[in-house]
This record gives structure tokens, C-alpha cells and sequence, in this order.
């Protein structure tokens, strides 16, 4: 295995809750209002200068998935750290009222740590829970 490189990110950062590997930037976050299996799950994206705006991670297989709003083919990251999964990549959505996710990254809350360290318990009496995807935008 060779070297492994890292990028280090300024100011408030969210990391992988196992190895604390810098992820995104919490500026970079474009919506609060996703949901996962394990509750909360906020949408990336950096518009302001087009940069990265998920470091250190690698991406899995394409796949088809079926989610809250509808079938996506996403392809799911993982921390370059440790290997865990932190989330996944919109590469296409079938509806054209999805297509803005494209490109797009979802990190897990559950998986990750937040910008002042602090770990995410979803509640167990969360109706949200039961799939993969926004509510609403």
C-alpha cells in the first residue's frame, strides 16, 4: 500500500466519526432537510468556487437506488482514512425535478463527526427513518 495523502481543511469541518479524516466544510452544506437509514443526512456542495467539496474520500460501484424521490444511480463514498462508509454521490436521477443532485455528495450524519466534534444519535421515535433521500428542498 502506498503513501497516503491527505487534505487538511480550514475552519468548521465535518470528519469521519472513526478516524476524524477531514471531509467537507461546513459552509459547503446546501441542505439540512435529508434523511437516511440513520436519520440525518446533509447535501454538499461548494457553488461558490466550483472546488472539491468532499475530500478524502473514494467512490464504490455505480448502482441504481431506489429513494424517497424516486430511482438515482449513486455511487457511495468512503473515508480514505479508515474505509468506513460516510455517505454517497448522485451520478443521475431520473426525474427531472431531481436532476440538481447530480454531482451532488450526501454525508450520513450518524457516520460522521460535526464541526465542534460532536457525534449524531438518531432517536428511535424518528418517522423519518425508513428510507434514503430528501424530504423536500
Amino acid at each position: 500500500m502506498g503513501r497516503l495523502f491527505l487534505i487538511h481543511l480550514e475552519g468548521y469541518k465535518y470528519s469521519c466519526k472513526h478516524c476524524k479524516t477531514h471531509l467537507a466544510l461546513f459552509d459547503d452544506i446546501i441542505s439540512k432537510s435529508f434523511h437516511c437509514r440513520n436519520g440525518k443526512a446533509y447535501l454538499f456542495d461548494n457553488a461558490k468556487t466550483r472546488w472539491i467539496f468532499c475530500v478524502n474520500v473514494t467512490v464504490g460501484e455505480k448502482e441504481e437506488r431506489m429513494m424517497m424521490t424516486g430511482m438515482h444511480i449513486v455511487v457511495d463514498i468512503f473515508c480514505v482514512g479508515c474505509g468506513s462508509i460516510v455517505g454517497w454521490r448522485y451520478e443521475a436521477a431520473h426525474e427531472k425535478s431531481q436532476k440538481y443532485k447530480v454531482g451532488k455528495y450526501i454525508l450520513e450524519r450518524f457516520k460522521v463527526l460535526g464541526p465542534d466534534g460532536s457525534s449524531y444519535s438518531p432517536t428511535l421515535d424518528n418517522p423519518q427513518m425508513s428510507g434514503s433521500d430528501a424530504d423536500d428542498m
